[in-house]
């Protein structure tokens, strides 16, 4: 079964969403001195990531991995504007696009193989 573009496209959101919510929770534990139960939180996010990433339709997890990488960039810079209260600048905006042009490059380019 074929996935439609935008269907893998709403699998790599939330699997970049869910990393990037599990890091930072993570990250707020050990960093910022939140509760413990913020660690646990974001063990549960990151299960919960890689097992969207497993709804990719593509015969490689290599490739899935790498198409994914464009959009957790993305992610990031727009969980950073949103979260962090930081606007990403120019050159993180270039960086992004470029990064997505990898992506779909990786997505949907015909494959002899």
């Amino acid at each position: 079964m074929l996935m439609t573009p935008l269907a893998g496209f709403g699998w790599f959101t939330l699997a970049a969403l869910l990393e990037i919510a599990g890091c930072f929770a993570f990250w707020s534990w050990l960093r910022l001195g939140r509760p413990v139960w913020w660690a646990v939180a974001g063990g549960l996010c990151l299960v919960l990531f890689a097992a969207a990433l497993t709804r990719i339709d593509s015969p490689f997890a290599g490739r899935a991995y790498a198409a994914y990488g464009g959009v957790y960039i993305a992610a990031s810079l727009a969980w950073m504007w949103a979260v962090e209260g930081t606007r990403p600048d120019r050159w993180d905006a270039i960086g992004m696009v470029f990064c997505l042009a990898g992506t779909a490059l990786i997505l949907f380019m015909p494959r002899t193989t």
